[in-house]
């Protein structure tokens, strides 16, 4: 302790060790914001505008920098730097994470469920959306609004993935069947919730992709499938939810038969491109099935040979 008072005794006396500090501090902070700007190249000219708050100008003199302090902020400087350059899309995730529990407020009276569970955010805060768009979508990921991912098909928007995920009261130890995989970010979110998803896609192109990106990222409690959603996948039922990620003119019979005594289904059902809802099936116990409409949607069509 009597040593760290000397020094800064001679800090606070001897400016030039605070400026070499102040120097210091400043090109780390510097480092950071390019670290940042390579990442996200529409945040450079607004970075650099704001270039005077990163040097060793009055600021950094002001905060009195002994060798403590110093070391303490270019540790946490570094850490920034490190825990930014290994997941840029980190601040993203919290605020799309952010626009869902706004949303969801606001569409309580609508959908009955004022806040999505908290663990069900804590899978969208984990699962990184932007792998799960084509290239040309990576900068608009994490807007809350659904994106095109090719062949007609689209990722639905964050709100919708959570709202669905909610709805089913995913539990550690439940089999989820998944009907339309598309990019497979669906898929990914409900594998950090329940034991086992199986999903299907019908467009070959699309299953063999996602296939191939869940793989990539360790999603191994997934099984994907090429088929037509609307019968289901017997073999890897029952299922103690179902999640149909495409419009239906009516609840297919098959996902009812394979969903279990105490499962829930939601499912959008509603003409194509014309008024869709949100629905939530209930299956008691005694295999007595009920309904309800969650909320206004709108889904690409459920397709298939029936």
């Amino acid at each position: 302790m009597e040593g760290l008072t000397v020094k800064r005794q001679e800090v606070v006396s001897g400016a030039p060790e605070s400026a070499d500090g102040c120097a210091a501090a400043g090109a780390l902070m510097r480092t950071v914001i390019d670290v940042q700007n390579r990442s996200h190249p529409k945040r450079s000219r607004r970075s650099g505008s704001e270039g005077g708050t990163t040097g060793s100008g009055p600021w950094c003199r002001e905060l009195d920098l002994t060798p403590f302090r110093l070391a303490l902020l270019l540790v946490l400087a570094a850490a920034a730097a490190a825990a930014f350059a290994q997941d840029p899309f980190a601040a993203s995730r919290r605020n799309m994470v952010e626009q869902i529990r706004a949303v969801a407020r606001d569409a309580a009276g609508a959908s009955g469920k004022p806040a999505i569970d908290d663990r069900v955010l804590a899978a969208m805060d984990r699962v990184p959306r932007h792998r799960f768009v084509p290239p040309g979508q990576v900068g608009t990921a994490y807007a809350n609004r659904p994106l095109p991912i090719g062949y007609g098909q689209t990722i639905s928007q964050p709100y919708i993935v959570a709202l669905m995920t909610d709805l089913i009261d995913p539990r550690p130890d439940a089999v989820v069947l998944e009907i339309g995989t598309g990019s497979g970010y669906q898929a990914a979110i409900l594998a950090e919730l329940v034991r086992t998803v199986c999903t299907i896609e019908i467009i070959e192109p699309l299953a063999k992709e996602a296939e191939a990106r869940l793989r990539s990222q360790g999603y191994s409690r997934v099984r994907t499938r090429v088929g037509d959603g609307y019968y289901g996948w017997e073999d890897c039922g029952p299922f103690d939810a179902i999640v149909v990620t495409a419009a239906a003119s009516q609840i297919p019979p098959p996902l009812v038969r394979q969903l279990k005594p105490g499962g829930r289904m939601v499912i959008p059902v509603g003409a194509p491109f014309l008024a869709q809802h949100l629905t939530l099936v209930d299956k008691s116990r005694d295999g007595v099935v009920s309904t309800r409409q969650v909320l206004p949607v709108q889904f690409v069509p459920l397709t298939g040979a029936r």
